[in-house]
């Protein structure tokens, strides 16, 4: 499964550490190796949880979330780079929620944001999911977003 779920898990540590340094302060260095840190304690905790045929199994077990309550996970790689939970706070969204499944990474911010969808791919026997309308406009504000970070990160700008 360690493969299978490669590119997963680093659209959504890719996700996290770009909400980081939007938000300003820490040093490309440690960025980086915070989404390092990110990716290996995903893969450690998914390793039994990733179930490319029934891609929804788990996919709670799957899910990160912030909401008044740091993630374990998040909170792990950012104490690996120095980041105090409290910091973190300031930093990320107070309501944030990343689903990590096989064939699709999406995220909402705020507990009646719009889900959308990070990276999607075809699963294997033409099995595709109907993306939601909402989801559709996030993926091409997302994606006409990524060559300007200041337009992209302000969409996803949320104030505690």
């Amino acid at each position: 499964a360690g493969a299978a779920m490669r590119t997963e898990i680093s659209t959504a540590a890719a996700f996290v550490t770009r909400l980081l340094r939007a938000a300003g302060g820490i040093g490309e260095e440690q960025l980086q190796c915070f989404r390092e840190c990110l990716q290996e304690a995903l893969r450690e905790h998914y390793k039994h949880h990733w179930f490319p045929l029934v891609p929804s199994r788990g996919s709670g077990y799957r899910c990160i979330r912030i909401n008044h309550k740091m993630d374990p996970l998040v909170g792990k790689a950012a104490g690996m780079i120095g980041l105090s939970h409290e910091r973190l706070f300031q930093l990320l969204p107070s309501e944030l929620t990343l689903w990590v499944d096989p064939f699709e990474v999406s995220y909402r911010i705020g507990e009646d944001g719009s889900i959308c969808v990070l990276y999607e791919s075809p699963q294997p026997g033409g099995k595709t999911t109907k993306p939601l309308e909402s989801r559709t406009s996030c993926k091409e504000e997302w994606r006409i977003g990524r060559s300007s970070p200041s337009k992209s990160y302000n969409m996803m700008t949320v104030s505690s």
